[in-house]
């Protein structure tokens, strides 16, 4: 048993920060709070100095399409449908494993520099997406993203049920398995009905795509007669657990339905507000009680610590075209990046420092001048902190970053193969 100790620390832990307490981990679990008197160094593998440092839970990145790092500068300022069409589905049909693999290197890399310590992620060739996965040390909820329209229908449902097979609780239990079907948009009722049986057979849950623009929202009550939340209500889809992206056009009807049913949200607030897609009403959400993290979605970065400034930027346009006293408080903000996060990708022992949780933690050093000064340490890590402030990470207690070096990953062959598999892929276009 590997037994990893790290003193010093402030610890944000039953929504206080305490400073100067010791974190005792045993292989991947933390196991207990020791004061100083009662530590043994001798028994410990390996020990972290946390002076200067905030312990909290690892950071949940709850949607992305993480490979799209190739796409990352090449089509910008679009709306989303314009976007998909015209630019990124012909380049996706270009894509090889080649591709996946190296650029899912790139943007795990980013995630791990971030301070994310798991992410849920939605694409193709999931395979190689799941190898990266494993040899990066990262924690990943993935599922094959599918198209219930066009000659690759079946092949979505096939895939999604041997990726399941093959990778749900493997790499340590680090990565699990949800079916995708895109959204109700890409993917007619009969088709969603074929992932709900799925999911029912395999014990797996879904990851949708849901009321992202105000359009798709407008063309499925046109076509079925109801909100895309009341159809996949309808055709079952709440029913088999749900992770659904985006839900920025609901209504009240609506939120009724996904607290009832118990649908998670992955609110992307950098993602929305780049393609014009609007802001979601989180707080109505967690006001009914519904389960919310954050995520960056492949639009935008991979930084999940920066979108906690964006979610309250896009609450402030919101609340500047409104009027609304829409808020949300800091700690709410950081809560839905970690613990949030954690629930929403169902997971049961993450997102709190707490004795018998997994230990993903994050470390982030308050040395800078813009921790000063310190009136609230909460407000401050919402709106004051940024990404280079991470200094260590650990996911299942292995430390995959120390001292703001990678300890698992060759970065410099990353980002040469990244940028090789894009020339690549663009010289097939």
């Amino acid at each position: 048993m590997k037994k990893t100790l790290i003193k010093n620390i402030a610890v944000y832990h039953n929504h206080t920060i305490t400073e100067h307490e010791n974190m005792e981990i045993s292989d991947d679990t933390i196991t207990a709070f020791p004061k100083e008197k009662d530590i043994l160094y001798g028994t410990y593998d390996e020990v972290i100095d946390g002076h200067t440092m905030l312990a909290l839970p690892g950071f949940v990145n709850t949607h992305n399409h993480v490979a799209m790092t190739a796409f990352r500068s090449y089509a910008d300022d679009m709306q989303l449908m314009d976007w998909l069409e015209k630019k990124i589905w012909p380049a996706e049909a270009k894509l090889t494993d080649d591709v996946i693999y190296a650029q899912s290197m790139l943007g795990i890399a980013e995630m791990i520099r971030c301070g994310t310590t798991a992410y849920a992620d939605m694409y193709d060739h999931m395979d190689q997406e799941a190898r990266a996965v494993e040899e990066s040390g990262i924690r990943a909820c993935l599922c094959r993203g599918s198209i219930g329209v066009g000659p690759n229908s079946q092949a979505g449902l096939d895939e999604s049920r041997q990726l399941f097979v093959d990778w749900n609780g493997k790499a340590d239990g680090r990565i699990t398995v949800m079916l995708g079907p895109h959204a109700p948009y890409t993917c007619p009722p009969a088709y969603l009905s074929k992932f709900v049986d799925m999911a029912h057979e395999l014990g797996a849950e879904i990851h949708i795509h849901l009321s992202e623009t105000k359009g798709e929202v407008e063309q499925i009550k046109q076509q079925y007669g109801k909100s895309p939340i009341a159809l996949m209500d309808e055709v079952g889809v709440f029913d088999c657990g749900c992770l659904g992206a985006h839900c920025v056009w609901v209504d009240d009807d609506d939120l009724e339905i996904m607290a009832k049913k118990h649908v998670r949200v992955a609110h992307n607030p950098g993602s929305n507000l780049k393609l014009a897609s609007g802001v979601a009403p989180i707080e109505k959400m967690l006001k009914k009680g519904i389960t919310v993290g954050l995520g960056t979605d492949g639009a935008s970065s991979n930084n999940n610590l920066d979108i906690v400034e964006e979610m309250h930027l896009a609450a402030l346009i919101h609340k500047a075209h409104t009027l609304d006293p829409l808020t949300i408080p800091a700690e709410t903000a950081v809560n839905l990046l970690t613990e949030g996060g954690a629930k929403a990708l169902g997971y049961t022992h993450l997102g709190r420092l707490e004795v018998g949780y997994k230990a993903d933690i994050t470390l982030v050093d308050r040395a800078g001048l813009h921790w000063y000064p310190r009136n609230n340490m909460m407000s401050l890590m919402a709106y004051a902190s940024h990404s280079d402030d991470v200094d260590t990470v650990l996911v299942n207690g292995k430390v995959l970053l120390r001292n703001k070096e990678f300890t698992t990953l060759d970065i410099e062959k990353i980002t040469y193969e990244a940028e090789r598999t894009k020339v690549k892929l663009f010289q097939s276009l």
